[in-house]
């Protein structure tokens, strides 16, 4: 019913707007495929020197899910490798669905950006990040954020 819903709403805001172009510009197909490792978290090993990284719609975290069954497995894998700037623990919340975009990956021809806010003990305004399941690219830790200590 939720699949239906989207696809209803993707197709009322490409016929109210015209055709919608992507905005999404650090798109990387030849990317490698994320690697499940301990703790049921992606190996990471690049940081990112990019304010924008995961930060603005236009440069969103790209995961990819096809090969999974699950559309959202790939994000609670990629948050769970991440920590707060000094190892603190996070925590993560889904907020909503944006931004939708013309993409080849999904049956219905278009996708949405996955909002989630992280938070950690201390922080006093949470973190907002923009994650993108439709499409590949550079898995890296945004700025501001370290990774998990296992």
């Amino acid at each position: 019913m939720k699949k239906i819903a989207l696809f209803i709403t993707t197709l009322l805001l490409f016929a109210s707007c015209g055709s919608i172009k992507s905005t999404i510009k650090n798109v990387d197909n030849n990317a490698p495929v994320p690697v499940l490792g301990n703790n049921n978290a992606f190996i990471i090993t690049q940081y990112s020197k990019d304010k924008k990284y995961g930060y603005d719609k236009d440069y969103p975290i790209n995961i990819f899910f096809r090969g999974t069954k699950n559309d959202t497995i790939n994000q609670k894998y990629f948050l769970n490798a991440l920590a707060g700037p000094k190892g603190e623990k996070i925590t993560y919340t889904k907020l909503q669905n944006c931004c939708p975009f013309p993409t080849k990956t999904s049956d219905m021809g278009a996708g949405f950006l996955d909002v989630y806010e992280l938070n950690w003990e201390g922080l006093k305004k949470p973190i907002i990040l923009y994650l993108n399941i439709y499409e590949r690219g550079q898995l890296m830790v945004p700025l501001g954020l370290s990774l998990k200590k296992e």
